[in-house]
């Protein structure tokens, strides 16, 4: 028993969608089985061609649409740069241009990068300024004098010497002592 074993282990098994082995020519129903599986290989093959170059020719659609946007994204960023410059320089001009329209305040106390902190600049500086004014207006009215020499008057004798009273008379006179 052992060989037939053996026999058995070298006989080739038939594999599921193998061609039958035969010694012959294969018969007419074989042939057109054939051929028909060869055709629809074929047709298959040609759908998985098509197919691929579908997927390359959208590839190549996509690359053109990532290289057009990085174009447009380096153009757009060469724009903002030069619209960056043109706002630093417009910034820059205002700002002279506000510090020539209030010389009652010093040129720099108003600053900023921006319009916006320019104008906060004004606002806050030109406030200073009235407290300022306001301040130094208030003391000047305190410490104020009259202008000219006050109006001759009688010179009060009361509480003088006699020597003195002498002196004060001869001064309203007009004489010299």
């Amino acid at each position: 028993m052992p060989e037939e074993e053996k026999k058995e282990e070298h006989q080739p098994q038939e594999t599921p969608g193998a061609a039958p082995e035969s010694d012959g020519p294969p018969s007419p129903e074989g042939l057109d089985a054939i051929k028909a599986e060869l055709e629809a290989e074929r047709k298959a093959k040609a759908a998985v061609e098509a197919a691929l170059a579908e997927k390359d020719a959208r590839i190549a659609e996509l690359e053109a649409q990532v290289s057009e946007a990085k174009q447009a994204g380096e153009a757009a960023g060469a724009e903002l740069a030069q619209l960056k410059e043109a706002h630093s320089q417009a910034v820059a001009k205002y700002l002279g241009v506000v510090r020539l329209a209030n010389p009652a305040i010093p040129g720099d106390v108003i600053a900023g990068q921006t319009i916006g902190e320019i104008e906060a600049s004004v606002q806050k500086a030109t406030a200073i300024a009235a407290a300022v004014k306001a301040d130094l207006e208030a003391r000047a009215r305190e410490a104020r004098v009259p202008a000219g020499a006050p109006a001759r008057g009688e010179i009060s004798v009361e509480g003088l010497s006699p020597r003195d009273k002498i002196a004060a008379g001869i001064q309203q006179k007009g004489g010299t002592s």
